[in-house]
Order: C-alpha cells, then structure tokens, then sequence
C-alpha cells in the first residue's frame, strides 16, 4: 500500500510516459524491419505504411492494456512487411482478377505476420491482439452468411493458422467457420505445402497461384510474368550463342545493356519508394498501389440488418416497394427546371448569406494546402535565394525552383436530407440552399459531396400495408411503408450536372414521412464503398422518425429505438465520421456530435461552422469528441 509521500501510483500513459512509449515503438519497429532510417508518426488518422513511412494511431488519454497491444501489433504488422516483403516479387506474381487479387495481398500479409510470430511469442501475442480488433470493428464476429464474410480474410486466416499453429481470433472464428470447409475442399493440399515455402517469397506466391486455380479462379491469375520471360530467354538462346561464336563484343553489349535496364528498374522503383516517404501522414493513403499496407482494417459487404445489435428488434414486413431513385428519374427535365427557378426566386435574399459563409468555409480549407517547393531544378522560376552562390562563383549555374502539385486531403461528405412533411416551406427551402451552395464551395477545394435525400412513398403506409392487411395483419410486422430514397447528387457527378435536381424538393406531394434510422444506413453504407480517406456524414432532420402505420402496430418507440442503435453503431464502430443539424428539434439526445437551431435560417451558419470544425485542426486531432452542443 502506499503511504505518504509515495509516488509509485500507476499514471495514465499521458504526457512523458506516452512519449516514452512511442520511441520503444519505433525503435522496436526499426529493429525488426532492418531499417534504421523508418519514421513512424502518430495521428489520429488510420494507421498506413508508405515506403518507410509508417503511420500509427494514437493512443487515447488512458490507454488500455488492449490499446497499447493493438497498437504494437500494427506496429509489428508494418515492420514485418518492410522487412519480409519483396514489392517486385509480388507484382510480378499478382493475379488480375479482383477476387483473387485480393485473396493474394492478404496471404502475402499473413506470410510476412506469421514468421515475425513464428520467431517472437511478443510479436505473435501483439498481432493476435491487432487482428481481433480488427474484426470487431469491421463486424464481423456475428456474420451468418457466406456473402457478409470476406473470403480474402477468411482464406488469409486459415493460412495464419497452418503456418504458426494459433487459432483463428474469436472475432473472426464465425467469418472462417462458414468458409473453412469449401476452402478445405478446394485448397486444402495447397495450404499445406505452404509452410514449406514461408521464407522463400516466390515459391510461396506460385503455391497461393495454384491455391487460387483450385478455388476456380484460375481465370482472374492471368500469365505468370517469371514463365513467360523464362520461355523468352529459351528461345532467344540458340541465337545467342550463334552470335557469341561470331563475335562476344555484341554480347557484351547485351549484357550491358539488360543490366543497365535493371539498375533503371531498381533506381524507379527506389524512387517510388522515396515519394511516398516523402509524403505527410496526412497524404499517406489507401489506393490500390500494394506498397501502401492498411493493417487492422477488413473490408466486407456492408449489410444493414447484420450490422445490428442482436438486442435490437427491428425488422422490415417488405423491401418489395421500396425505391431509391435519382432525383431526375421523379420529374421531367422542364419541371425540374422549373421547381429550381422557383427554388432561386425565394431564395434571393437567402443566397448572400449563405455564399458569404460558405466563401468563409473555403478560405479556411484552402489554408490547409500548404504550398511546397522543389528546389535545384534546371528549369522553372528562378530561385532568388540561390543567386548569392552565382555571385560568390561565377561558374555555378542558375538554380530554378517549381511548385509541386498540391490537393486537399481525400476526403468525401455526404449531406443526408430529411425530406419529410414536417420540413415543408422554410425549412426544406434553406435545406436545399445550402446544400447546394456548401455542395459548390466543397467540390472548388477537391471535397466529393453527395447529397442525399429520404422520406416515403406513400402517407399511411402505402403498398406495403396492403399487402399485409391481404396477408391476414400478422402481429408485430415492423417496417410498414415504402421507403423513397433520393440521390440529388452523387459524389461523382460535377455540381453543374446535380445542380437543378435539389429543385424537386419544391415539388408538392413529395415530402411524406421519415424514418431515419434506415436512410442513416444507407447514407452509410454508399460512404462506406467509396475510395476517400476520409469519410463525414451529417443528417439534417426538424423530428424524431415518424412513420404513422408502422407506430400503429409497433410499440411507440420502436423507430425512435433504431434510430438510436444505428447511430451508435455508425459513432462507435465506423470510420465514418457522424454529425446531425436539428432544425427545432433537440437531436443532441441522439448524436454525440450534434448542434439543435430554432430558426431555419440559422442553417446555414450551422452547416458552415460544423464543417469548418471539422476540417479545423482541432477537429482533426479528436474526431470522436463531440464539438458543439446547443439548443435554443
């Protein structure tokens, strides 16, 4: 026990103590890797690992035994690929096709994970640490069916188990449990041989091939590049050696050149290499290029129903009469042209506001571009810093300097409209102005936006209580309307295409009722597929989920309660990042992140400041805090 005066009390890992931690991270990480140059940060971000870059999430305040070996484990994930991995090898092995494509990089990670955990029981105690995380957050420890289990993890996960003899991570044990017997079937010669070959990169990749023939994908393998360059010096032989007989200088000069050839394709790919260690953190991303590895992250079909909680009982009668449609598909292009003239007019005086705003967003986001140079070039702007070298020695040549390109940090916002009767006049009409214009300053700093819209088909439930008043009124039916969800703008399309579209909101007849609970996940679930880094969604909603015929045979909280479950699913476990607008409406008792308006005309002002916050730096340091809370 301590006594007075004893300051052995254990402290949150805060401060000096979490910096102490990082650099036993990165000289632990340098160690394994080989690399005594690799820089590793720490950020917010999801973790990333370009060149000899590595990206880290930070640890929280009062970090866990947990967060601290989730931590390392991808640390050791990063390491070990930086240390084991061969780019070149695994390119020229690389099937085609998708499927198997992705089957392919995730057995490579788990060869490259299993001889770190193999050599060191800390090693494999971490990365077991990191994959259960893993699947926790991507869902996927209550799958039931084939379709929501990714068989790229399932496979990669039965290869982890072959070659280092662990057990699959209980997070993931549902996922390969309903893959396991057809992969054994299919495979289950070839994933035994593999431990043979774990240190030999190429062997290992052409039984991974062969692996990926038996599960009746040869066709995604594509040709095998070592073969087809194999047959191609056979054949080129004979006539070698006729020339080596009539003279060994042209040899030579063949030889010469095949290895000049080589050292280019090294000095490129060295190169390509130095970019991305020259890029920030904040520009690490996760296209398709395989040098940049996301570890602890496992990609899946997002669906709804699976997604849910088991405590939370919600279901849908029928999907049968359900729509979701472009916004264009509802009218012709006159009325549409018309509604958005209609939609400018009342807006008139609105716009000034809102474009002084949203010019004020953009000044903020466009200050985040730092400008960088390259300096020393032999063409450009004349670099005037560098003038005092020709006047000291005449003999040095002009220095040059040339901008490099620069563009905001990927990122894509969705803008989820609440299209129910409740919203009509002012409020739809502000709504709509604003996401147009907020629409039009995001696409001029390199923001996809996507502008989305939900409400029903029908008042009073529509086809789908038809259907169940045939059918007998079964007790306890759920969802009991048709759901209309509208696409008003796709993050794709350009803002000019989109633009006349947000006049449909004008439309009479088509603002119904609400249930947000399903719109949010389908928000979600279009964010989720698309390629940016970073992913924000913000609902914009005047009331609670009403749905008069499902309430009648439901109990009276029964939208309001999955609502509740989707938004904590979508706070907690997803990388998306959540914040709601409530006009009149008190929806900080839903949203952590959430800010209430009485007046429909302070929507704009609200809009543009949570965003603002959002791209700010402090928001980007904690994307989990909430930012502002207010009523009234």
């Amino acid at each position: 026990m301590a006594g007075p005066g004893d300051n052995t009390r254990a402290r949150p890992k805060t401060g000096a103590d979490a910096d102490v931690f990082k650099r036993a991270v990165t000289v632990c990480m340098r160690a394994i890797s080989g690399d005594k140059e690799m820089e590793v940060a720490f950020a917010k971000d999801k973790p990333a690992l370009a060149g000899n870059r590595a990206r880290l999430p930070d640890l929280a305040k009062r970090p866990t035994a947990a967060d601290v070996a989730i931590t390392r484990g991808l640390g050791d994930s990063m390491a070990l690929k930086r240390a084991c991995h061969d780019q070149r090898i695994h390119q020229k092995l690389a099937p085609e096709g998708k499927q198997a494509r992705a089957i392919y990089d995730a057995v490579e990670q788990a060869r490259v994970e299993a001889i770190g955990a193999r050599a060191m029981v800390g090693v494999a105690d971490n990365l077991a640490s990191m994959l259960e995380d893993k699947y926790l957050k991507a869902n996927l420890a209550d799958v039931r069916e084939q379709a929501d289990a990714p068989l790229e993890e399932a496979v990669a996960m039965m290869v982890r188990e072959k070659l280092t003899g662990r057990a699959v991570p209980r997070s993931g044990e549902r996922m390969v449990g309903l893959w396991r017997n057809w992969i054994s079937e299919k495979a289950g010669e070839d994933l035994e041989g593999l431990a043979n070959k774990l240190d030999d990169q190429q062997a290992f990749a052409r039984i991974v091939r062969d692996m990926l023939a038996s599960m009746e994908m040869a066709e995604e393998l594509g040709e095998d590049q070592d073969q087809e360059e194999a047959e191609t010096e056979d054949d080129d032989q004979p006539q070698g050696e006729d020339q080596s007989e009539d003279g060994g200088e042209d040899d030579t000069g063949a030889d010469d050149a095949q290895s000049e050839e080589t050292d280019a394709s090294a000095d490129e790919q060295d190169g390509g290499e130095m970019e991305a260690a020259d890029a920030t953190s904040d520009e690490m991303s996760d296209e398709d290029d395989t040098d940049t590895e996301t570890p602890g992250e496992a990609k899946r079909p997002d669906s709804p129903w699976t997604n849910l909680p088991k405590e939370i009982d919600y279901k849908v009668f029928t999907t049968g009469f359900d729509e979701t449609v472009g916004a264009e598909e509802l009218c012709d292009e006159e009325e549409l042209d018309r509604l958005r003239a209609f939609l400018d007019k009342q807006l008139a005086n609105l716009q000034g506001v809102v474009g002084r705003l949203a010019n004020r967003l953009q000044r903020r986001l466009m200050a985040q571009q730092n400008r960088s140079w390259d300096f020393d070039l032999e063409e450009g702007s004349l670099d005037p810093a560098r003038l005092v070298r020709v006047i000291i020695d005449p003999m040095q040549p002009l220095s040059f300097k040339q901008e490099r390109d620069t563009k905001f940090r990927d990122t894509v916002v969705t803008l989820l409209l609440d299209n129910s009767g409740s919203m009509r006049g002012r409020p739809i009409t502000v709504a709509a102005t604003c996401a147009d214009i907020l629409a039009r300053t995001l696409e001029r700093c390199g923001v996809s936006v996507e502008i989305l819209g939900f409400t029903t088909r029908a008042w009073k439930g529509g086809q789908a209580r038809e259907k169940w008043l045939k059918d007998g009124k079964p007790a306890s039916p759920g969802r009991l309307n048709d759901l209309r969800h509208i696409i008003y703008k796709s993050a794709d399309a350009p803002w000019r295409r989109a633009r006349r579209n947000l006049g449909l909101m004008m439309r009479e007849g088509l603002l119904k009722e609400n249930i947000d609970g399903e719109a949010l996940l389908w928000a979600h679930s279009r964010l989720i597929g698309r390629p940016e880094q970073r992913k924000i969604l913000m609902m914009i909603s005047d009331g609670a989920p009403v749905d008069d015929s499902t309430l009648s045979v439901n109990p009276g909280n029964y939208l309001e309660r999955h609502l509740r479950a989707v938004i904590e699913l979508i706070e907690t476990r997803s990388p998306v990042e959540l914040l709601a607008i409530g006009i009149g409406h008190d929806v900080t008792r839903y949203y952590r992140r959430a800010v209430t308006i009485v007046d429909a005309e302070e929507l704009a002002g609200a809009m543009t400041e949570q965003l603002a916050a959002l791209f700010g730096e402090e928001g980007s340091r904690d994307q989990r805090r909430p930012t502002m809370r207010r009523t009234g």
